[in-house]
């Protein structure tokens, strides 16, 4: 594969991670503080908004590294081995994490959505939820067919 549809891709995967960053720094502060604004008897619900929201953000950033670790490797022509089963592996794991932080922190949405009255809310969190379930199954799938292309290939090494 040529280096330059890696380039752009790995460019990709760093532009993905820099709206996230920002998010993470300046919205989800705000976020936490609504939470404890909409609440005040709970005290703690800004905590659990900051811990949910940042307690996904870590496994996206971990997917994003190893995405690009996997470009890398298709720059090295090492993309048929094992090491780029086990990134599509640990891509697979971090989508489903994500998607279960959420599943976790879904009633602290509905309680923002059902004070302020913002369905929205509820939706995407919802829609993080699916992206999440369809990148592991994706994931799981590319996993499963590299996997297979490498033991044909590993198979017609050794019968040549």
């Amino acid at each position: 594969m040529k280096r330059g549809s890696t380039l752009f891709l790995k460019i990709a995967v760093i532009l993905m991670g820099v709206p996230v960053l920002a998010l993470c720094i300046f919205l989800v502060p705000e976020i936490a503080n609504f939470a404890a604004e909409l609440y005040p008897d709970i005290a703690f619900i800004n905590y659990l908004v900051l811990i949910d929201l940042y307690a996904a953000a870590i496994p996206f950033y971990f997917a994003l590294y190893q995405a690009f670790k996997l470009l890398s490797y298709i720059d090295k022509n090492k993309a048929f081995s094992k090491i780029s089963v086990r990134a599509l592996k640990k891509i697979k794991y971090c989508a489903i994490t994500i998607s279960g932080v959420y599943v976790i922190g879904m009633p602290l949405f509905y309680l923002m959505a059902e004070m302020d009255d913002a369905p929205g809310i509820i939706v995407i969190g919802m829609v993080i939820i699916f992206a999440s379930i369809v990148i592991a199954i994706f994931a799981a799938v590319l996993q499963k067919l590299l996997q297979e292309a490498i033991d044909i290939k590993s198979e017609n090494d050794l019968t040549v």
